[in-house]
């Protein structure tokens, strides 16, 4: 709905609707204002625009003479065709389905290879290389601290021996301590009292065993193999370089290792196939190469007995020799097939005949719509609403259309505009539009006002007795 169409004695304007299929049920309502702000509603919620199209777009199909309309679009022929394939079409058509889900399967697998093969064996060769690299190391978690304080040591081997030999020889000078023990032990064998003050020395001649021990074990440990230091420079430099190149820490270091080394085997895997998905998107691209032209064929057949159909039912509402072209053409392979889908039309055989909507009125286009559609036997939508399809015929046509539009109502909703007598007779509920000023109202009319409004659609004169007579001819003939 325009903005500007809406005002000036309101200021918006709002559409509901209840549909009803089987035991489901909708309400949908959409509210505009006249400054252009848009509300959408379903079941009392609200909803952005595009929910409620997706909800019922699919159900419903507005057919104006203005309006682009489903049949133009390749997409809606494409599966109007399809739904009247024959058992021979819809095997075609659901092999091909599989076919091409192989093929796409296949494509997937051969994308996530990541790369053409010589990048992958490059690749592979890397991970090797980076996770032999972190396993020859033989990293060990707390090694690098190990290794520091190794090292630092060894640095200062000379000094540490002098000092530690230095203080081992002061222990051993400091002489008195084990006589000292020996006094006050003798003299607790005379004073019980002093048996403390003789156990404190015993303590302290131990501790000086044991710190004698230790830096014995201290001097010992300083003995080294010549090298030994510069071998563990260069072990500091390794991991240096392996921590540059693949984490701070250790741990990172070995993490990143598993990571190139899993990386390693996906890739050796994935290689392995490579030749393999190679020679299945080969057959795969055969299948549904085969698949497409059987379809194409299925196509073909539907698209020549619609196309007869439809010219025959064009004839009876008023065109003398039209020509309907449903033109199946190869393109390439997609999830519907390797065709190409175009509806041609001329309203007379000796013209040309061009894609259908550059081609018919809007007129055509509707009658157009209605030949298909019974043509097929089939429609998508529940719903189907033609706004002045009558435009431009009148008298048997308009009789013809108003049987045809009757057929097409049988198993879904149809809503005509018309201003045509003989297309309002056959409808099973007949409304009434009415303006006054600059309000409008919409009424049913049934039995005597129904036949009234009949008589006024056709000489203008509700009152008329003939009026009345041939609306009556006109109602019966619709009830039959």
């Amino acid at each position: 709905a325009r903005a500007d169409a809406i005002g000036p004695h309101g200021d918006e304007s709002r559409v509901e609707g209840r549909f009803i299929d089987g035991d489901d049920e909708t309400v949908a309502t959409r509210r505009i204002t006249a400054s252009g702000r848009s509300r959408a509603y379903l079941d009392g919620d609200l909803v952005a625009a595009r929910q409620l199209t997706a909800r019922l777009g699919p159900g419903v199909e507005m057919v104006g003479q203005h309006d682009h309309l489903l049949i133009t679009r390749p997409d809606a022929m494409r599966a109007l065709l399809d739904a009247t394939l024959d058992a021979d079409g819809r095997s075609a058509r659901h092999h091909y389905r599989a076919a091409w889900e192989q093929l796409q399967a296949t494509r997937a697998a051969q994308a996530r290879l990541g790369g053409d093969r010589r990048e992958l064996e490059r690749e592979l060769e890397l991970c090797r290389h980076q996770a032999a690299e972190i396993m020859a190391a033989g990293l060990a978690p707390d090694e690098e601290e190990a290794l520091g304080a190794r090292t630092a040591r060894l640095r200062h081997v000379e000094q540490l021996k002098d000092e530690l030999a230095g203080a081992y020889r002061s222990l051993q000078a400091a002489e008195g301590i084990d006589d000292t023990v020996a006094r006050l032990r003798r003299a607790a064998a005379l004073d019980e009292t002093l048996e403390a003050l003789a156990g404190e020395a015993e303590g302290i001649q131990a501790l000086t065993s044991d710190v004698q021990a230790g830096i014995r074990g201290a001097l010992e440990s300083l003995e080294h193999e010549p090298g030994e230091l510069a071998e563990l420079e260069a072990r500091i430099a390794a991991i240096g370089d392996l921590k540059r190149k693949y984490g701070d820490t250790l741990a990172e270091v070995v993490e990143f290792g598993d990571r190139a080394a899993r990386r390693g085997d996906e890739l050796a895997s994935l290689l392995e196939r490579a030749d393999r998905l190679a020679d299945d998107l080969g057959s795969h691209e055969d299948q549904v190469s085969a698949a497409a032209e059987r379809l194409h064929t299925a196509r073909l057949r539907s698209a020549k007995a619609i196309e007869q159909a439809a010219m025959g039912h064009l004839r009876e509402l008023g065109f003398a020799a039209p020509a309907v072209k449903i033109e199946v053409a190869a393109a390439d392979p997609g999830p519907s097939g390797a065709d190409s889908i175009e509806l041609l039309f001329a309203s007379d055989e000796a013209l040309t005949v061009l894609p259908a909507r550059r081609s018919a009125s809007g007129g055509e286009l509707s009658r157009l719509v209605l030949s298909l559609r019974l043509a097929a036997g089939v429609d998508a939508a529940a719903v189907i609403a033609f706004d002045e399809i009558d435009a431009g015929i009148g008298g048997a046509t308009a009789l013809a259309m108003g049987r045809k539009l009757r057929r097409l109502a049988s198993g879904r909703q149809v809503l005509c505009v018309t201003h045509l007598p003989q297309v309002a007779a056959f409808a099973d509920s007949h409304f009434v539009v009415e303006r006054a000023g600059p309000a409008a109202s919409v009424r049913p009319v049934v039995d005597e006002d129904r036949t009234a409004e009949i008589a006024r659609m056709l000489s203008g004169l509700p009152e008329s007795e003939r009026g009345q007579e041939h609306a009556a001819e006109l109602l019966e003939l619709g009830r039959e």
